[in-house]
């Protein structure tokens, strides 16, 4: 008997084609990738797919995930500040942090000393997104912390980076990765070393390489989104060279039935404190798919079939209509959808949503 769980469904091939792709771009351009894991939650079959495609590092925000990665002489990089809580854990699991704080930093040397083995920094430049990293006006606390890294016997001051449109929803441009470029110059004429990597970004990032305004200097990219769904992250637009249909999300219809479309009687807060509106069309064939918000972000998902329009959902169940469906469904019946990032990012953290690969 077929499970009524959800299930991911991964184009193995399209991956693999998706991160060769992008792998090539880059290093056509000199640039090095990051091939970020964490939307996928670092399953394994995907991260051999990633190593056996020659990227240059392997990225993850959580440690749960990197300590989850096969043997590898790829290097495996923190995304996620480390707390010095995290230190020994960090040092023990990742070759490469990035990092903003001296205090950090202090924890990191001591961990690694006490390990001995030395642990690559980039330092992080806040440039007006405002999430992590030092506020790129900062310059003497920059040039602190760079040179603390510096000179720590224990540390190597790898490169600087930037993060843009997670938060603040800033876009890449010239002007700000330039700045970024800048920086580093800055940087190693005051401290007299080399800096190698100077981390432009995301795939929010790829439209300046695409359209060949990427600033020489930038030597690195952290790309997650771009591998899985062939989107760039700054306007979420599909990338013509790449697949956007990796990935699937399928559920099974439990229910079909017809009812009004609009709630009778007095109406209150939803499971989640939200205040639902809606619009009264009349009696409506309506369907309960066995997914929910436990499972996905159903805001995320576009049905394959035309006509089929997703109305709300539940923890558990998601409510469709299916009035105007260009094909008749039964209940057993499944429907696919395609699936945005934060879909992606849910279906895959959850234990309760199965992952097909073809």
């Amino acid at each position: 008997m077929i499970s009524a769980r959800p299930k991911i469904i991964v184009d193995l091939k399209k991956f693999r084609r998706n991160a060769r792709v992008l792998r090539d771009m880059c290093h056509e351009n000199g640039i090095t990738v990051a091939a970020v894991t964490k939307v996928f939650c670092a399953e394994r079959l995907l991260v051999n797919i990633l190593i056996e495609e020659g990227v240059d590092f392997l990225a993850d925000s959580r440690l749960m995930n990197i300590a989850s990665y096969p043997r590898t002489d790829i290097k495996k990089t923190l995304l996620r500040l480390p707390s010095p809580d995290d230190a020994w854990e960090t040092v023990r699991l990742c070759d490469v942090s990035l990092n903003s704080e001296i205090l950090t930093l202090t924890s990191l040397a001591e961990a690694a000393k006490s390990q001995g083995k030395r642990h690559g920094v980039i330092l992080m430049i806040d440039l007006g997104d405002l999430r992590e990293g030092v506020y790129y006006d900062n310059s003497e606390l920059i040039t602190q912390t760079a040179e603390y890294a510096d000179k720590s016997p224990w540390l190597d001051l790898m490169g600087i980076g930037l993060n843009l449109t997670c938060y603040g929803s800033i876009i890449p441009t010239e002007k700000n990765l330039g700045k970024l470029c800048d920086m580093a110059t800055d940087l190693e004429n005051r401290l007299g070393i080399g800096l190698p990597i100077v981390s432009g970004g995301n795939s929010s990032s790829l439209p300046l390489l695409l359209n060949g305004r990427m600033p020489n200097r930038v030597t690195n990219l952290r790309l997650g989104e771009s591998i899985v769904r062939g989107y760039e992250t700054a306007y979420s637009q599909p990338i013509e060279c790449l697949d956007q249909d990796i990935l699937m999300l399928e559920a099974s219809i439990i229910e079909i039935q017809t009812k009004p479309s609009y709630p009778e009687g007095e109406i209150g807060v939803n499971a989640f404190g939200e205040r639902p509106q809606f619009e009264d069309k009349g009696r409506r064939k309506r369907a309960i798919l066995a997914v929910g918000r436990q499972d996905t972000d159903p805001l995320g998902l576009v049905c394959t079939v035309p006509g089929v329009k997703i109305l709300g959902a539940s923890s558990d169940h998601l409510v469709a209509d299916l009035t105007e469906a260009e094909r008749d469904f039964k209940v057993g019946a499944t429907l696919s959808f395609h699936m945005n990032y934060s879909a992606v990012l849910r279906g895959f953290t959850s234990g309760y949503v199965n992952r097909i690969f073809i």
